[in-house]
């Protein structure tokens, strides 16, 4: 068959890319295009996603595809919104998750719709970073961009219509603000109007695979444009007894499944449903995931030492195990900044020895998140009623072979590492799909068990991490 060949962009916390995916017909072959920063701006105090800057990295970005890409899909982190006005302009730049505008934001919500109703109507955890605080504020504050929005739109679905003039929001973002309801399949306009939000501007919601228009010729189609919605697609699976971690800056680790749980055991582990490719739930828990070792290179890199990740894994590997735990998804290590110091202080609040090298405070971090993992994964698959035999890591984390290993020891599963490009592969799988080059993601996901250098790891030394593991639970305890 002839090469089939599409453009994925993908953007995260840190960065984002252009890549060209050609399937011919035996494997899908990735090649970065471009890569870019990207960094968000503080102005007067709030925490600004800087969009004009990124869409032209898009733009430059797509003019180095060589010519006769058959189509282009767009994916970024959840929750993120953007207005426009009547013209189709945009209004501001869109808020960004960190911003501190959610901060006493979820009281003030819960006093017009209770929080155990709010999960109820949406299946959504509730954390932070969800879109619905940021909008309550700028109700509670009176904002004139409510008054002056004519159309709102999900982040990557800005920049969808700036590519193919599409007023449309893609379902499996849409799914992220807590502002949609899996009960009506459409947006929970009772829900919005008891927060004073206008409704007007909630248009309609399109799913994975839809053709939107044109860009310079090429077709424009809506991938799962939530990243880890397009990541889960790529999971090289032949069965569905697994579990997933898509890991990056976030740890989105869950189930996917074919209906929400939205019950009251769902509500009290706080686990999140979001929609996914092909009609099907993704039942997680977001997990602080790489952003504390993120924020900790920050650190030292001011201090005059700079690290590669490579470099910290390996020291994190020599250093003593065990030695003390945090809980990643604490509210101290949340906002950005001196992670090594937070960890300290939580370290002290909770009775534990600091760690003091840079090799033991990661390894303090890696063992934390695999613990968590632990712990998230069981209530994940208590709830649903699901086992999970095998834990596939996906994403820019499947590469950190002592994470990996560690997740295996901690979870006592086998755990499948990879793809690493897990999230453009996963976009331009469903473009393929839209373009009849697959039957079905099922299909794209058996060829990629065959052909996507997985590399796998068994648990060992369990009972020092079962050990572990109870020692963290108490400190989730005293915390």
């Amino acid at each position: 068959m002839a090469t089939k060949r599409v453009i994925a962009i993908d953007f995260g916390a840190e960065s984002g890319r252009v890549m060209q995916v050609s399937f011919d017909g035996n494997a899908l072959h990735i090649e970065e295009l471009h890569r870019f920063q990207n960094q968000p701006v503080l102005a007067n105090g709030t925490l600004y996603w800087d969009a004009l800057r990124l869409f032209h990295e898009i733009q430059t970005g797509v003019a180095k595809a060589p010519a006769g890409a058959a189509s282009l899909g767009l994916d970024t982190w959840g929750v993120d919104y953007a207005f426009l006005d009547r013209d189709g302009r945009l209004l501001a730049n869109p808020t960004h998750y960190r911003d501190r505008s959610w901060e006493n934001m979820m009281e003030w919500v819960f006093e017009r719709i209770p929080r155990r109703e709010l999960y109820q109507r949406t299946g959504l955890q509730i954390i932070p970073v969800n879109g619905i605080w940021r909008l309550a504020s700028l109700v509670r504050h009176n904002s004139p961009l409510l008054e002056m929005a004519h159309t709102y739109l999900t982040l990557p679905d800005l920049f969808n219509y700036w590519l193919s003039g599409s007023k449309t929001c893609e379902f499996t973002h849409a799914s992220t603000h807590q502002l949609y309801s899996p009960h009506s399949a459409g947006w929970d306009f009772d829900l919005l109007n008891r927060l004073g939000v206008p409704t007007a501007m909630f248009g309609e919601i399109v799913p994975p695979g839809t053709k939107l228009g044109q860009y310079n010729g090429i077709e424009v189609i809506a991938p799962a444009t939530h990243d880890t919605g397009s990541a889960v697609v790529a999971v090289p699976t032949t069965t569905e007894d697994y579990a997933y971690c898509s890991s990056g800056t976030w740890s989105l680790l869950g189930l996917e499944l074919k209906t929400p749980v939205i019950n009251d055991a769902a509500y009290e582990a706080n686990i999140t449903n979001e929609g996914g490719a092909e009609q099907t739930w993704r039942f997680l828990k977001n997990i602080a995931g790489m952003w504390l070792v993120q924020q900790s290179r920050v650190t030292w890199a001011a201090q005059g030492h700079s690290y590669e990740y490579a470099d910290l894994a390996a020291m994190a590997e020599q250093a003593t195990p065990y030695t003390a735990f945090i809980d990643p998804d604490d509210g101290d290590f949340y906002q950005p900044g001196d992670m090594p110091a937070h960890i300290h202080t939580f370290c002290q609040r909770t009775g534990q020895t600091p760690p003091e090298s840079v090799g033991q405070i990661v390894r303090v971090i890696y063992e934390s998140l695999a613990l968590k993992y632990r712990y998230v994964l069981e209530q994940c698959c208590r709830v649903a009623g699901r086992r999970a035999e095998t834990f596939h890591i996906i994403g820019g984390g499947s590469r950190n072979a002592v994470l990996c290993q560690m997740t295996a020891d901690a979870t006592g599963r086998r755990v499948v590492a990879g793809p690493a490009e897990a999230t453009a592969l996963g976009n331009a799988i469903v473009q393929l799909v839209a373009l009849g080059e697959f039957s079905d993601i099922a299909e794209a996901r058996s060829l990629l068990s065959r052909t996507a250098g997985t590399v796998v790891y068994e648990p060992r030394e369990t009972q020092a991490w079962d050990d572990a593991y109870d020692r963290f639970l108490k400190i989730l305890t005293v915390k």
